[in-house]
């Protein structure tokens, strides 16, 4: 069996803002480390995959960045979206061009931009899903056993029936549920048999193409197309010319809603997904009043903050739940229970003409 994966790596980190920049955006900063958290992720697939079986999906913007972080990814491994259109075409698109390459490959797709403890647990993990995933059609999925009742993240609700395998718990995936309101994802974190949806996914790669022509059948034309056009034209002429007309749609929505055979691996990693300002407190120690502190600070009186400076002395006093963070042209200020709304900047920042600063 030849494995592949997929890296998933065009977002830009909006809600990281103002570090993560659309030139340089979170999957590619320090975040957690001495590595940028596309080479974390590179690095623990290594550990399963060779770097020639590895694939990034990106976007032109950001083809530049890969090659400099990841110079040993052969060039056509890294496969460059012209427009965003989501999880499914970029899946879909992947899955034609892996293809060529590895006919009869086991496909895991993966963010760019997730931090995960235990990378042998994950490691292990994988095997077990690359295992469930070659027992006729299923599709696999990874859910992180939430620690707390997150609003941020969807959610799998599992059946209770269980199946071991590699001393590890498989479940039928009941269903995938939306980002909750706070009362419902506490009831879910109490029934104990909901996850937080990873977005990590393993499949065969024929299996994902079959679904894709059941029940998102214009993009599969699209991708027949590209196909056929490959033997013929450039491939990145194609792809300009074709992806646009994809469908902007999810993955989950697109095909795992709408199929009886998948499965969830539940996961206790250290795994986070690093979405916001507040991830820091999750993945660095705070200091005896509950701080995050990162550079050079005074605090005096300062309590539950989250505090970032680009080399100038931030000095604080008499505040609390605040996330201050510096940078060469931007301050940061806002309180901590509005991380998941710094996008609302952003778009204030295009209305008045200050792209630059984006």
């Amino acid at each position: 069996m030849t494995l592949t994966a997929v890296i998933m790596a065009g977002g830009k980190g909006e809600r990281f803002w103002p570090k993560s920049r659309t030139n340089l955006p979170k999957q590619f900063l320090n975040i957690s480390g001495n590595k940028s958290m596309i080479q974390q992720t590179i690095s623990r697939l290594e550990k399963l995959i060779p770097l020639v079986q590895i694939f990034i999906v990106t976007n032109e913007l950001y083809a530049e960045l890969i090659h400099i972080q990841v110079p040993d990814l052969p060039i056509d491994n890294i496969i460059i979206e012209p427009i965003g259109r989501n999880t499914a075409p970029c899946v879909g698109l992947a899955s034609i061009i892996i293809e060529e390459k590895y006919p009869d490959s086991t496909m895991i797709v993966l963010p760019s931009d997730h931090i995960i403890e235990n990378e042998d647990g994950f490691v292990h993990i994988l095997k077990t899903a690359i295992e469930v995933s070659a027992e006729g059609n299923n599709l696999v999925t990874l859910g992180i056993e939430p620690t707390y009742a997150e609003t941020g993240y969807g959610y799998i609700e599992s059946s209770k029936i269980v199946r071991e395998l590699n001393r590890l718990e498989v479940h039928k995936v009941q269903k995938f549920v939306e980002k909750p309101d706070l009362r419902t994802a506490e009831s879910y974190v109490e029934q104990g048999n909901y996850y937080w949806n990873s977005g990590i996914f393993v499949w065969r790669n024929k299996v994902i193409q079959n679904y894709i022509k059941l029940l998102m059948p214009e993009m599969h034309q699209l991708l027949e197309e590209m196909k056929l056009s490959f033997s013929m034209e450039n491939r990145n002429t194609i792809i300009k010319k074709l992806f646009p007309l994809m469908p902007d749609q999810s993955i989950d929505y697109g095909i795992m809603e709408k199929v009886d055979n998948i499965y969830v691996i539940p996961c206790l990693l250290g795994w986070d997904d690093v979405g916001s300002w507040t991830a820091l407190e999750r993945i660095n120690t705070k200091d005896d009043n509950g701080n995050v502190i990162i550079g050079n600070t005074l605090n005096v009186d300062t309590k539950g903050c989250i505090i970032e400076s680009n080399g100038k002395l931030i000095a604080t006093l008499g505040i609390e739940d605040l996330i201050i963070v510096d940078t060469e042209d931007v301050t940061l200020i806002c309180s901590k229970d509005k991380a998941q709304e710094v996008k609302t900047l952003l778009k204030e920042l295009k209305v008045q003409n200050l792209e630059k600063y984006l």
